[in-house]
């Protein structure tokens, strides 16, 4: 229960501070373009901190990871409070917490798999994180609305901090301290790249990878709540069992913007898209199971950065596509490319055996680089 608050807490304080400091670097500069470069900063150094500190994920305790990163997060915001940062540090800083963001999910989510198991338990477990986070994530943008009419967009900031802290404080006192999945042998960076080597050259783990990543980059937000929520109601089997069908159609509805909807069927349009997306909880269990203990904080952290990368990139290209064509025509064409997209992942997934048996493991090759601890 700690971690779950704590999950809540600190997604809170990444929303309102990403809020926060949007405005704030308009207020300084009046550009809308640096305002918007501050958005999509929040996206783009994923790649790189899932990349080059995954290892950290695997290398240290989980408790003591996740306090870290929160407390990183604390002291960037607080320097982001003070008067003299300039909007050169304001982005820096935004980056610095972008770049650990990857890092605290893809631990909290190996951990997971270290408390409940790899079954049905782990499923449930992630489930339930997987609607407080993104609960926490529209409680944060109310939230963040409500502090910007009330205070300053630098106290709104202050604010934040206090919600790191307090994530932080759960997390040290509230959750078991557990060893580390890894040892500790090898630079950082090189274990965190020879790790993603061995994640990405298993053609299973590959593609259950790009099925988490490529529909997401289509559809973004209409995934909200309604995943958890029509995964909830299936058994194990049936979760497992419509992982492909839900991939290959969960886009389709996207179509209806062909005839320009109005706001009713728009809503019941994304809606529907948004249930599809309850695929990932099947597909949850299928990566755990084929990514071995001693890499899944790096595989987590992998999947995470990846995630946030390509929804920041579909996002950057429908706003581009859209100064060309018409708003519905561009998501019409996101439905289409999404679908032609995931039906390859399906037809991949069935061909690498990623429904059925769990022998395609990882190994690693002899003389391999970088992770001696393994």
């Amino acid at each position: 229960m700690p971690s779950i608050f704590s999950v809540a807490s600190s997604l809170l304080g990444v929303v309102v501070s990403e809020i926060s400091l949007i405005v704030l670097v308009y207020d300084l500069t009046g550009s809308p373009l640096l305002s918007a470069l501050t958005f999509a900063l929040g996206f783009l150094p994923y790649l790189l901190g899932g990349t080059l500190l995954a290892g950290v994920a695997d290398r240290y305790p989980a408790r003591r990871v996740l306090v870290v990163c929160d407390l990183v997060c604390a002291a960037c915001v607080a320097v982001m409070v003070l008067p003299g940062t300039p909007v050169g540090g304001l982005l820096a800083l935004r980056c610095a917490v972008a770049a650990v963001s990857p890092v605290f999910t893809g631990t909290r989510t190996a951990a997971l798999t270290d408390i409940l198991g790899e079954g049905e338990p782990y499923v449930l477990g992630r489930s339930l994180l997987r609607i407080v986070s993104q609960s926490a994530l529209l409680a944060g943008f109310g939230a963040g609305g409500l502090l910007l009419a009330a205070v300053s967009p630098r106290q709104a900031i202050a604010v934040t901090a206090v919600t790191f802290l307090c994530s932080a404080l759960l997390l040290r006192c509230g959750t078991k301290d557990r060893p580390a999945r890894a040892g500790g042998g090898g630079a950082l960076m090189a274990d965190s790249l020879a790790g993603a080597r061995l994640i990405l050259r298993d053609r299973r783990i590959r593609v259950l990878l790009l099925l988490f990543w490529l529909p997401a980059m289509f559809v973004v937000a209409p995934e909200a709540l309604a995943a958890p929520y029509a995964g909830s109601v299936l058994s194990p089997r049936g979760r497992s069992r419509i992982v492909l069908p839900a991939a290959a159609v969960g886009l389709l509805p996207l179509l209806g913007y062909a005839v320009r909807p109005g706001l009713a069927w728009t809503l019941v349009l994304l809606a529907l898209t948004g249930a599809g997306a309850a695929y990932v909880i099947g597909l949850d269990q299928w990566f755990v199971e084929a990514v071995p203990e001693e890499l899944r904080g790096r595989a987590m952290t992998l999947m995470t950065a990846g995630l946030m990368t390509v929804q920041g990139v579909g996002m950057a290209l429908a706003g581009l596509a859209a100064e060309f064509w018409p708003v519905h025509h561009v998501v019409t064409g996101a439905g289409v490319l999404g679908t032609l997209c995931a039906l390859a992942l399906v037809a991949e997934a069935r061909r690498s055996g990623a429904a059925g048996s769990s022998d395609q493991r990882v190994e690693r090759p002899k003389g391999e680089t970088g992770l001696t601890s393994m």
